[in-house]
């Protein structure tokens, strides 16, 4: 059986269903693209639509960092690890828990501490990036009496959260990231709610429904082959990707016969349900660190996220506009060249630009950065992920609950959020994942909204 078959190389995300940031609350329009999706029947127009680009994006260059195949949690910590106490490094990628919101802020502060514990009085420090992690290094560092200097590429801050508001939408929604988990004990989570954040907990039923509309149970058949996969690597001499593992253990020898097959059902549970965090395809996605079994219950945010931030940069002196691209260090500090040719000098300097910026070209760094740095960067992969907002003047589906997925489709969008049952309004969030979601990013608007109406089809039959 050939692995094409069953493996579409797309893994998920409804943990943080995007850390993704955007320009003007949306990244530039995509360019066009020669394939469209045929025109949709069932569905009707949407009343409004909204949708992302972050994989092209150049500030944030994908969703979230995960373990690459050959990579390990040792190339986070080298991370962590400050150049001649000059540079320190800060962000999800940085952080015990990638991937998140609460990994972000937390590496933040972490990487504040370390400068506070080297700096002397009276010294500046510059904070590259004005997300959640750069935010927090900077509340922390001038909440302790340093002089704070915040540079953002974006005209706005948030990096990759991005709360967006307007008449057309009934309430604020998340472009960023969406989601928080709850059950790993993470003060941080609470600290968001008790900050203002609205969430609400995700239900556990997920409706899941067959090209024909015909609503199916989930197959226990793909949780076991990726287990079945993942045993035999951990047993291999080497690092390998789940999609390889899942060939090479003869795990993936399943069924291709049945209106839905085996077959079908390991494609669905690769695109919605693997490394359920970050939106890693399968054949990139290390099956000796990046499989792991999601704590807690997951809550949905439904706004707020960016007033979060916001109450964080209070005070602060924050340079929008800047996109810094060459860094040195010496001795005596830090000095930041901008593409608008202008230099910025500070005695140290938190660096939170996202992996997918940090494996560009677009930061250079003189003298370059240590080898086990650069191997780092190099060996943790960054995910894709993107969604689509659609509004609707009522809704079409009969469906009540809150989380939807497809199964024996061929849809960039396998998954959706109904958000009826949280607010009442006909609202659905569309997310795609891995290779589906790079595919997306580089999609016109018309060719998304088709395509995501035309994944919408089975919940608009009866």
């Amino acid at each position: 059986m050939d692995r094409r078959t069953f493996l579409i190389a797309s893994a998920s995300s409804l943990a943080i269903a995007g850390l993704v940031g955007c320009t003007d609350q949306r990244p530039p329009t995509p360019s066009p693209t020669a394939t469209a999706s045929p025109t949709p029947a069932l569905v009707p127009t949407p009343a409004a639509f909204r949708r992302t680009a972050w994989s092209t994006d150049p500030f944030s260059r994908g969703a979230a960092s995960f373990y690459a195949t050959g990579s390990n949690p040792d190339d986070r910590a080298t991370l962590q690890t400050a150049v001649e106490d000059r540079l320190f490094f800060s962000g999800e990628a940085v952080s015990a828990n990638p991937g998140t919101v609460t990994g972000a802020i937390g590496s933040g502060r972490a990487a504040a501490q370390q400068v506070a514990d080297l700096a002397a009085v009276g010294e500046r420090i510059g904070v590259i990036g004005a997300g959640a992690a750069g935010l927090a290094a900077a509340r922390a560092l001038a909440d302790a009496g340093f002089e704070v200097v915040v540079i953002e590429a974006r005209d706005r801050i948030g990096g990759r959260i991005a709360t967006y508001e307007s008449d057309d939408w009934p309430f604020p929604i998340e472009l960023g990231a969406s989601f928080l988990q709850n059950g790993t004990g993470d003060p941080l989570v609470e600290e968001l709610k008790n900050g203002g954040l609205t969430v609400r907990a995700l239900p556990e039923t997920v409706e899941t429904r067959a090209p024909d509309g015909a609503v199916v149970e989930q197959s226990p058949v793909p949780a076991e082959v990726v287990a079945e996969a993942v045993a035999w690597a951990a047993a291999g001499r080497r690092d390998v990707s789940v999609d390889t593992a899942i060939a090479d253990s003869g795990a993936g020898e399943v069924s291709t016969t049945g209106a839905i097959s085996e077959a079908d059902w390991l494609a669905q549970y690769l695109q919605t349900q693997l490394a359920a965090d970050v939106g890693a395809p399968a054949d990139e996605l290390s099956a000796w660190y990046g499989v792991s079994e999601q704590a807690g219950d997951g809550q949905i945010v439904l706004g707020g996220m960016m007033a979060v931030l916001e109450r964080e940069a209070e005070g602060l002196d924050v340079v929008s506009s800047s996109v810094v691209t060459r860094i040195v260090h010496t001795e005596a500090g830090v000095s930041m060249r901008l593409a608008t040719g202008q230099s910025l000098t500070v005695d140290r300097v938190i660096i939170t630009a996202p992996l997918g910026v940090l494996k560009s070209s677009a930061l250079e760094f003189d003298p370059p950065l240590p080898f086990g740095h650069r191997a780092a960067i190099d060996a943790l992969g960054m995910g894709a992920l993107e969604k689509v907002w659609l509004r609707f003047d009522e809704p079409f589906w009969q469906a009540t609950t809150a989380l939807w997925r497809t199964v024996g489709t061929e849809t960039d969008f396998a998954m959706w959020v109904n958000l009826q049952p949280f607010t009442g309004d006909p609202v659905l969030m569309g997310i795609a994942t891995g290779d589906a979601a790079r595919r997306v990013a580089e999609l016109t608007d018309d060719d998304v909204l088709r395509g995501a109406l035309l994944s919408l089809e089975p919940f608009a039959r009866p």
